[in-house]
C-alpha cells in the first residue's frame, strides 16, 4: 500500500476507461465527461500502455471490450462506486452533529437499542454513532464522547455519574416455574436448571456471587448453559430453557408483559451500578448535553416492575 500512486493508474484514465466501457464508445464517453473525443483516446491508450494490455478491440465506427478489458471493468467499476459511496457519505456527514456512544453488549441490546429512535425524531439532525462493546478499554477509546459502563464510578481522568443501581433476581419463563412450583427461595435453586454467565470482568455478578450471599451453594451439575453473553441468556430464560439472572433495568419490562417472572422473592443490591462516564476536561457541546438529558429522561420514564 505504500506505492500506490506508482503502481495504480491515474484516476483520470481509469474515469475515462469506465464510461467508454458502460457505453462501449468514446465517443458517449466523452460527452459524458465534457472532454473531446481525442482525449477519451488517448486516456486509454495511456491506460492500456501503463498496464501493457489491450483493453478494448477497435473497429471502423465501433469499440468492444477485450477478454481482458471486460475483466478489469468489472473491478474498476466496483471500485469507483466505492469511491463515490465514500465521498457522498463525507458531504452527507458535513454539518451533520455527531455523537460517539459506547457502552456494553447489554445495555446496546437490551435498554438503549429500543429507545434510540425516540432521540433521532427528536434530534434528526444528530447521528449516533453506537459502539458495542464489553472491552471497557474500547468504551474509553479516543474518539468515545460519551460512555455507558458498569463498575464502581472510580476511573481516574473521567467524570461519572450514576446512571442505573445494580439490582440482580434470578427470573424463568412462567411455563418453566409452573413446572417447578416447589420453589420458595434460593437454597431451592439448586433443584433447577441455572443459565450462568461467564466472568468477562471480576465484578460481573454469576450464580456462584449471588447464591453465596444467601449462604447458598452453586450446584455445578444444574449449570446447563454458560455464556459472556448475557442477552443470550435472558433469551434462553424466556423459552424456558432455565432460570437465569436479571439485572433490574434490563428485564423489568418482561417481568412487566409476563415473558419472565420471578420464581423467589430474593433480589441482591450490589455496590456497582452503571454509570454515565466522559474523559474530564471535554468540551460539553450541545448535541452532548441533548443527548446526556435524553439518557436521563428516558430512564426516570421507565416503568419498573413492582414485587
Amino acid at each position: 500500500m505504500s506505492s500506490l500512486h506508482k503502481r495504480l493508474p491515474p484516476l483520470d484514465l481509469l474515469i475515462a476507461f469506465e464510461a467508454a466501457a458502460r457505453y462501449s464508445s468514446f465517443t458517449r464517453a466523452a460527452s459524458e465527461l465534457n472532454v473531446t473525443q481525442s482525449a477519451v483516446s488517448q486516456r486509454i491508450r495511456n491506460l492500456e500502455e501503463s498496464l501493457g494490455i489491450a483493453l478494448f478491440e477497435r473497429g471502423h465506427r465501433s469499440v468492444r471490450l477485450t477478454a481482458s478489458g471486460r475483466a478489469f471493468y468489472s473491478s474498476v467499476s466496483l471500485a469507483l462506486m466505492h469511491l463515490l459511496g465514500a465521498s457522498e457519505q463525507l458531504r452527507a456527514d458535513e454539518g451533520v452533529s455527531k455523537l460517539v456512544v459506547a457502552t456494553d453488549t447489554s445495555v446496546a441490546a437490551m435498554w438503549l437499542a429500543s429507545r434510540l429512535h425516540r432521540f433521532q425524531q427528536a434530534h434528526g439532525d444528530v447521528a449516533i454513532h453506537l459502539i458495542a462493546t464489553d472491552d471497557i478499554d474500547e468504551c474509553f477509546g479516543e474518539a468515545v464522547q460519551l460512555a455507558i459502563v458498569h463498575g464502581d464510578g472510580n476511573w481516574p481522568g473521567y467524570e461519572c455519574r450514576l446512571f442505573f443501581e445494580e439490582e440482580v433476581l434470578p427470573v424463568c419463563a412462567p411455563d418453566f416455574l409452573a413446572a417447578h412450583p416447589g420453589l420458595s427461595g434460593p437454597q431451592d435453586l439448586s433443584e433447577v436448571s441455572l443459565l450462568d454467565l461467564e466472568y468477562e470482568h471480576w465484578n460481573w455478578m454469576n450464580w456462584s456471587i449471588w447464591l453465596t450471599e444467601f449462604g447458598a451453594r452453586l450446584p455445578i451439575r444444574r449449570q446447563i448453559l454458560r455464556s459472556n453473553s448475557y442477552p443470550l441468556l435472558i433469551e434462553a430464560a424466556r423459552r424456558g430453557q432455565g432460570v437465569a439472572l436479571g439485572w433490574r433495568r434490563f428485564i423489568d419490562e418482561d417481568l412487566l408483559a409476563g415473558t419472565l417472572v420471578a420464581p423467589i422473592p430474593a433480589t441482591v443490591k450490589t455496590r456497582f451500578g452503571y454509570y454515565l462516564v466522559r474523559r474530564a476536561n471535554q468540551p460539553v457541546s450541545s448535541t452532548w448535553s441533548a443527548f446526556h438529558h435524553w439518557l436521563n429522561a428516558e430512564r426516570d420514564a421507565q416503568t419498573l416492575y413492582s414485587f
